[in-house]
């Protein structure tokens, strides 16, 4: 059973910092790419940012400038540090593992950012 867990959320004022985490185990092959996305009420979720095993990245514009996406690959572990928040950022966000096995795709629970203005 792979499991995806996510921590780092929380309450920040704009401007502010917060760091993501999400740790893979569980039986699981060689993963391609961990990406973050986020849902924001009434909205559709959407890729915050992604990132290959070859460490290729790719952010949403939204996003540029701001947001860094970083993995460490012996821990399985990906990253999203956020910096200069703004409110419009709120929302739960989720880590996902795409694997090269069939391309199996995997979601974390969620976790809560909100900007507060």
């Amino acid at each position: 059973q792979v499991q995806l867990v996510e921590s780092g959320g929380g309450l920040v004022q704009a401007g502010g910092s917060l760091r993501l985490s999400c740790a893979v185990s569980g039986s699981i092959f060689s993963i391609n790419t961990m990406g973050w996305y986020r849902q924001a009420p009434g909205k559709q979720r959407e890729l915050v940012a992604g990132i290959t095993s070859f460490s290729s990245t790719n952010y949403a514009d939204s996003v540029k400038g701001r947001f860094t996406i970083s993995r460490d690959t012996a821990k399985n572990t990906v990253y999203l540090q956020m910096n200069s928040l703004k409110p419009e950022d709120t929302a739960v966000y989720y880590c996902n593992v795409v694997t090269y096995y069939r391309s199996q795709n995997y979601w974390g629970q969620g976790t809560q950012v909100t900007v507060s203005s």
